[in-house]
């Protein structure tokens, strides 16, 4: 949802304008630090596609079907490690024990230890690869999604109409559980407006609902609504989208991207840049009309669904002031605040964000 901006009528500059002038310079200037980001970006997709061949099937990940890893299940008290190598911040600390507010509640006693990973706009299942082995080595079911056009599909992203459409990956899932089963729902950025929608069509089968800096819309909302609340024009936003009108420049824009050269700045700002060399390779257009639509969501469906928010203090992409306005205007049943992370704390922070996904999970 950060990639996401309200100039729906806007076009493509012609090839000698001054901003298209501009940004030839500045890609010029950026040429040395491409060469290096691309360098990072094999070795960090190779590393991935290897990961990805071994625990991924095409949309969904979806291992260890008793909820229990081979590692976990062979020594229980282990803690999880981080799947980061970088040095651990003080905000960013190894999950303990004593941390939890609901430590005595066991994985197997939980309503649900299986949880569904959405992610956001024009990324793919492959972003919560750290979540996804913390959040098994602790005892979870995960399953991954990645929403049509995106991750691994094949389906072209310009071809997608309706919202229904795009998550029907997600909604799959949910449809093919088993009577009586129920799971976690966790949408990023964008991702907040799909499992709203899965919410609404599936509330029996949906424990509790955590948004990660996303979309939390009010019904008659879309998405596109929320982002117009940002005041002002920023700047780095408007440098960073590319919008594609695979129908005509004269009809609305079917999809739209992010150059690569402002990808850190905007999403990773907090990331370590491994992460940016994988999301620079892996990211995809987002489609359009997704963002357009308008979610129609009842108390009696929607709002039966336990709903959790957590905050991304340092996020570029939707600031808190965006985040504060969308729980003030909706509130969730509790709000958690992640210091310290950026748009996507799945890379700045993910011990802490597995801690939080994990207390979230044992709240009664």
């Amino acid at each position: 949802m950060g990639n996401i901006c309200a100039r729906l009528k806007a076009k493509p500059a012609p090839p000698h304008s001054s901003a298209a002038k501009k940004r030839s310079s500045s890609r010029r200037e950026r040429k040395l630090d491409d060469a290096a980001i691309r360098e990072q970006a094999i070795a960090a997709a190779i590393l991935f596609k290897q990961h990805q061949q071994q625990n991924f099937d095409r949309s969904t990940s979806l291992r260890y079907p008793n909820g229990v890893s081979k590692k976990s299940s062979s020594n229980s008290n282990t803690l999880p490690r981080s799947s980061s190598s970088r040095a651990r911040s003080l905000t960013d600390p190894l999950l303990q024990p004593h941390q939890l507010l609901n430590q005595d509640v066991k994985v197997d006693d939980l309503e649900t230890n299986h949880i569904v990973l959405v992610h956001g706009g024009g990324f793919g299942a492959w972003c919560w690869y750290k979540s996804i082995a913390l959040l098994e080595e602790s005892g979870y079911k995960v399953t991954a999604i990645d929403l049509t056009g995106c991750g691994v599909s094949s389906f072209d992203t310009n071809s997608i109409i309706s919202l229904s459409q795009y998550v029907k990956p997600l909604t799959d899932v949910l449809e093919k559980l088993p009577e009586g089963e129920k799971v976690i729902l966790v949408g990023h950025d964008f991702g907040g407006a799909c499992i709203s929608y899965a919410m609404e069509m599936f509330p029996l089968k949906i424990s509790k609902a955590v948004f990660i800096a996303a979309a939390m819309l009010t019904s008659g909302q879309s998405t596109l609504d929320i982002i117009s609340q940002q005041e002002g024009s920023d700047d780095l936003m408007q440098q960073a989208q590319n919008f594609i009108y695979a129908n005509g420049n004269d009809l609305p824009p079917t999809s739209f991207d992010l150059d690569k050269s402002f990808l850190k700045d905007l999403l990773f700002n907090q990331s370590p840049s491994k992460d940016v060399a994988l999301a620079s390779v892996s990211m995809r257009s987002v489609p359009f009309a997704p963002v357009l639509e308008k979610l129609s969501l009842s108390d009696l469906k929607y709002g039966s669904v336990r709903r959790f928010y957590i905050q991304t203090l340092e996020d570029n992409a939707i600031p808190i002031s965006l985040q504060e306005n969308m729980i003030n205007a909706n509130p969730p049943e509790k709000v958690f605040r992640l210091k310290g992370a950026d748009h996507s704390p799945f890379f700045s922070k993910p011990q802490a964000l597995h801690k939080l996904l994990v207390e979230i999970s044992k709240i009664l």
